[in-house]
C-alpha cells in the first residue's frame, strides 16, 4: 500500500508538472499571440493590453497555486490514511501470522502423532490378518477334520440301523416261533388236563409267574402284568392317576396263591413359574429341567437341590451366565453316569458322582434369591392285598412280548420277576 501510495503521488506530481508545463506552453502561445496582437495595435494600447495581460497570468497563477496546494493537502492527507492502514493492516497480519505459526506448529505435531498411530495400527492390522489367515487355515481343518467324523457317525449310524433292522428280523421270527410254540404247549396241556380227569388223577398244583414294571412319565400311567406258567395270564388294570403334580404310580408284586405284597411308588411335582422339573432317575443318574414359556430364562446362580429322607442335602449350581431356551430342556447327569459334558443341553456334575437314591426323594429347584420355584417328590411305600384267581387263554401278543421284555428306555430295575 506504500508502494501504490508512493506511485499514486508521482504519478499525480508528474500530472501536475505535466500541466504546468502545458500551461507555461499555453502562457508562452497567449504571449506569442498578444505579441501578434500587441503588434497590431495601437502603441497607445500596448500599455493597457499588457497589464490586463500581466493580471490575467497573476489570476492564472494563483488559482493554479491554489488548486496545487489543494491537490497537495489531499495527498498527504491520503497518504497519511493509507499509511495508518496500512500499519493496522501489518499489525494484524503480523498477529495472524503468529497465531498461524503456532497453529502450524500443532498441525504438524498431530501429524506427526496420528502417522505413528497409523503405522501402530497398520502393524496391528497386519497381526490381526496373519491372525485371522491362521484361524481361517485352523477352522478349515477342524471343518474337515469335523465333516470326517460326521463322515464316519454316519456311517456308524447306517450300521447300527442294518444292526437295529436285522435284530428285528430276528426278534420277530423268534416271536413267531414262540407264539407257535406256545399254541402247541397249551393244546398239549389241554390234553394232559384230559387225561388227568380221564384217569381221576389228582392236578399238579400251579405255580404263577408274575412280571411288573413300572414307568414314570408326563402322563402319569403305570401297567403291571402277570402270567402263569401253565399259559394262564392275569392282567390287572392300569390305574391312571389325574390331578396337578402327578406323575406316575408303579407296582411291583410278589404272587402267591392267595395274597401278594407290592410296593407303590408315587411322584408329584409342581412348580410356580416357566421352569419345572421334567423328569428325575430313580438310579440317581439325572435330573431334567424344562422351560415351558416362549422366552429365554436366565439360571444364573440357581440351584437343584436333593435330599433323600432325613440325609445331608446336596446342592448344583448353575453358572451365572447360564440361559435355558424357550421350549428346551437341560439334564444334570452325575459323573459316574459315563456321559460327556455338552452344555447348554447336557450338564455333568463333576463334584458329584449321582444323585442319590432312596425311599422318600425330594427334589427341588431355588432361584438366586433363595426361593423354591419347582419340586418333584418321589415316595414308595409297600402294599399287601388279596388276589383273585383269573384264568385266561394264554394267547401272548407282539405287545405283551414288548411289555414282559421291558421297554429299552427304562433302567433294569423297573422290571422285578418272582
Amino acid at each position: 500500500m506504500r508502494v501504490d501510495l508512493e506511485n499514486r503521488c508521482q504519478s499525480l506530481q508528474e500530472d501536475l508538472d505535466f500541466r504546468k508545463n502545458v500551461f507555461e506552453e499555453e502562457i508562452r502561445e497567449t504571449r506569442k499571440r498578444h505579441e501578434h496582437r500587441l503588434v497590431e495595435v495601437d502603441t497607445s494600447r500596448q500599455q493597457e493590453y499588457e497589464s490586463k495581460m500581466t493580471q490575467a497570468l497573476e489570476d492564472l497563477r494563483n488559482q493554479h497555486d491554489e488548486q496545487v496546494k489543494l491537490y497537495k493537502m489531499e495527498l498527504e492527507q491520503t497518504y497519511q490514511a493509507k499509511l495508518e492502514n496500512a500499519k493496522l493492516s501489518s499489525d494484524q497480519n503480523d498477529k495472524a501470522a503468529g497465531a498461524a505459526r503456532e497453529e502450524l506448529k500443532e498441525a504438524r505435531m498431530r501429524i506427526e502423532a496420528l502417522s505413528y498411530q497409523l503405522s501402530a495400527l497398520q502393524k496391528q492390522a497386519s497381526a490381526a490378518e496373519d491372525r485371522i489367515r491362521e484361524l481361517e487355515e485352523m477352522m478349515a481343518g477342524e471343518r474337515e477334520k469335523f465333516r470326517k467324523m460326521i463322515d464316519a457317525k454316519e456311517r456308524e449310524m447306517t450300521d447300527m440301523r442294518d444292526q437295529m433292522q436285522q435284530q428285528l428280523t430276528e426278534y420277530q421270527e423268534l416271536l413267531d416261533v414262540k407264539l407257535a410254540l406256545d399254541m402247541e404247549i397249551t393244546a398239549y396241556r389241554k390234553l394232559l388236563e384230559g387225561e388227568e380227569e380221564r384217569l381221576k388223577l389228582s392236578p399238579s398244583p400251579s405255580s404263577r409267574v408274575t412280571v411288573s414294571r413300572a414307568t414314570s412319565s408326563s402322563s402319569s400311567s403305570s401297567t403291571s402284568l402277570v402270567r402263569s406258567s401253565r399259559g394262564k395270564r392275569k392282567r390287572i388294570e392300569a390305574e391312571e392317576l389325574s390331578g396337578s403334580g402327578t406323575s406316575g404310580i408303579g407296582t411291583g408284586s410278589i404272587s402267591g396263591s392267595s395274597s401278594s405284597s407290592s410296593f407303590q411308588m408315587s411322584q408329584q411335582a409342581s412348580a410356580t413359574g416357566s421352569i419345572s422339573i421334567e423328569e428325575i432317575d430313580l438310579e440317581g443318574k439325572y435330573v431334567q429341567l424344562k422351560n415351558n414359556s416362549e422366552k429365554d430364562q436366565s439360571l444364573g446362580n440357581w440351584r437343584l437341590k436333593r435330599q433323600i429322607g432325613d440325609g445331608e442335602e446336596i446342592a448344583y449350581k448353575f453358572t451365572p451366565k447360564y440361559v435355558l431356551r424357550a421350549g428346551q430342556t437341560v439334564t444334570i447327569w452325575g459323573a459316574d453316569a459315563g456321559v460327556s459334558h455338552s452344555p447348554p443341553s447336557v450338564l455333568v456334575w463333576k463334584n458329584q458322582g449321582s444323585w442319590g437314591t432312596g425311599g422318600n426323594i425330594r427334589t427341588y429347584l431355588v432361584n438366586s434369591e433363595g426361593e423354591e420355584v419347582a419340586v418333584r417328590n418321589v415316595t414308595k411305600s409297600v402294599v399287601v392285598r388279596e388276589n383273585e384267581e383269573e384264568e385266561d387263554e394264554a394267547d401272548f401278543g407282539e405287545e405283551d412280548l414288548f411289555n414282559q421284555q421291558g421297554d429299552p428306555r427304562t433302567t433294569s430295575r423297573g422290571c422285578l420277576v418272582m
